[in-house]
């Protein structure tokens, strides 16, 4: 039997972007918020841009607050950046930023597994 291929980082940033337009479909389905500058920034500036963008921000984006307002801050940038599958394109800097943010807003990691 085989062991699998590494991802390489260019599949990494594929699968990011991805992701990241998966959490604004799901914002807009499961919540009702449209977070259009989300989606615009990813088609403009790229997904990992844009992460690094909002995680670095001095303060949470407004679609940030609005998925807090709606209980749903595992829909969010910060807690997508946490999952370990990330952990090759995201500095640990980043991720510790993203883990502020959530646990200053009280996210449950138990519950989603960070």
């Amino acid at each position: 039997m085989s062991t699998p291929k590494p991802t390489s980082q260019d599949d990494l940033q594929k699968q990011l972007l991805q992701a990241m337009l998966e959490i604004y479909q799901r914002s807009l389905k499961e919540t009702g918020v449209n977070h259009s500058m989300f989606h615009r920034m990813i088609h403009e500036q790229g997904a990992h841009a844009t992460a690094l963008h909002l995680v670095h921000a001095p303060k949470p984006s407004d679609g940030y607050t609005d998925l807090y307002l709606k209980g749903r801050l595992d829909l969010t940038v910060e807690a997508l950046v946490l999952q370990k599958k990330w952990d090759p394109i995201f500095e640990e800097e980043t991720r510790q930023l993203a883990r502020k943010r959530l646990t200053e807003y009280r996210f449950d990691f138990k519950r989603y597994g960070l």
